[in-house]
């Protein structure tokens, strides 16, 4: 209990920091390369709920162009995803502006991974748990699952985190995302895992939910949106 309350803040304020220190030149030169080969804007913002639900801008290096067909309407995801944007992903280098969300205290280092506002009014109250805690660059999930974790799994492992928040835990999980990004080069957030696609989506696809919940919830998530650009 005292590491969560008080330790775990103040080693990600000294962590984040020193992090964003010694990798400015990577996310300098990381920034370079995005504008000339991706655009502007560089970095890629986006509301996620965060703790107690709370709505925060996270911050990331885009990864993918604006490129729109004839009638002016943007492309797919899978046709505006360059290599460069697949390698800054495959690296998790596309993750380093999120240094600053943690320095602020949107974020933290370790905790359950930041959703879409259209995934968290898919959950259940039981998965809303998660939000109970700051959400993390990295977590529990993330090492286990790599890219074959199911959205059960996922809240599974994200529960099963907040339950045992340790010292011990956090270094685990950041040593091998460590091992994983950067030695093995494989990506640990949830872009590059089976939960790429929207919890609802899921849920619809497999015969979770019916039609008209699914667009209810979609509709809920559209207001807060909208609330949220107001």
């Amino acid at each position: 209990m005292i590491y969560q309350k008080y330790i775990k803040r103040i080693l990600d304020i000294t962590l984040s920091g020193a992090a964003i220190i010694v990798l400015s030149p990577v996310m300098g030169v990381t920034a370079i390369l995005v504008k000339k080969k991706l655009g502007r804007p560089v970095i890629f913002k986006q509301k996620r709920p965060g703790k107690d639900e709370k709505i925060f801008t996270m911050y990331k290096f885009r990864t993918m162009t604006d490129a729109r067909d004839e009638k002016g309407e943007m492309l797919p995801d899978s046709v505006r995803l360059t290599k460069f944007g697949k390698m800054l992903r495959n690296t998790s280098l596309d993750e380093l502006p999120e240094l600053f969300n943690i320095f602020k205290g949107d974020m933290s280092i370790v905790g359950p991974r930041p959703q879409l506002i259209k995934d968290l009014v898919f959950m259940t109250p039981e998965q809303r748990k998660r939000q109970t805690v700051l959400p993390g660059l990295t977590g529990w999930a993330q090492i286990n699952g790599r890219n074959r974790i199911s959205w059960e799994s996922k809240f599974i492992y994200d529960l099963e985190y907040i339950e045992n928040i340790s010292f011990e835990k956090d270094f685990k999980i950041i040593f091998m995302t460590i091992i994983i990004a950067f030695i093995k080069q494989e990506g640990i957030t949830e872009e590059n895992m089976d939960t790429a696609t929207d919890y609802g989506d899921y849920l619809l696809k497999n015969g979770k939910i019916n039609q008209t919940k699914y667009d209810k919830l979609q509709k809920k998530a559209k207001l807060i949106l909208d609330s949220i650009k107001c």
